[in-house]
């Protein structure tokens, strides 16, 4: 294995992937992201950072916490990204999640809209 490159700044980071230093402090508190600390203590991100970047907030518009992101981000490769098998249980896990939830939802819908149906204006109700 190589050796890392430290190049880039939190600030380098922020601009080369639109995310702002404070949410990529946060990336960091939840595992997601590694920064190095040199000379007062500043951050700095390896070269492959924005890749690394690009795929917490892919795998975070697809609703994935990132509790699940920090499991699954060994399996992720290329730029992409693309996930290997072993991101499969989770995935899973996490679409069966979805389906109830919109099934939940669904229910809810139908049923707020029932009450609609049923709701009459003071008008209607005085027989006008």
């Amino acid at each position: 294995m190589g050796e890392i490159t430290l190049r880039m700044k939190i600030g380098d980071l922020a601009r080369a992937t639109g995310v702002s230093p404070r949410l990529l402090r946060y990336y960091e508190e939840q595992g997601l992201l590694t920064s190095h600390r040199v000379g007062r203590g500043h951050r700095r991100y390896a070269d492959d950072a924005p890749v690394v970047v690009g795929h917490i907030r892919a795998l975070l518009a697809a609703g994935l916490p990132t509790s699940a992101i920090r499991q699954m981000l060994p399996c992720v490769e290329g730029p992409g990204p693309e996930l290997n098998h072993c991101a499969t249980a989770t995935l899973r896990e996490h679409l069966h999640g979805l389906d109830d939830r919109i099934s939940t939802l669904r229910s809810a819908r139908s049923a707020l809209a029932g009450l609609l149906a049923t709701t009459t204006t003071p008008a209607e109700r005085q027989g006008s």
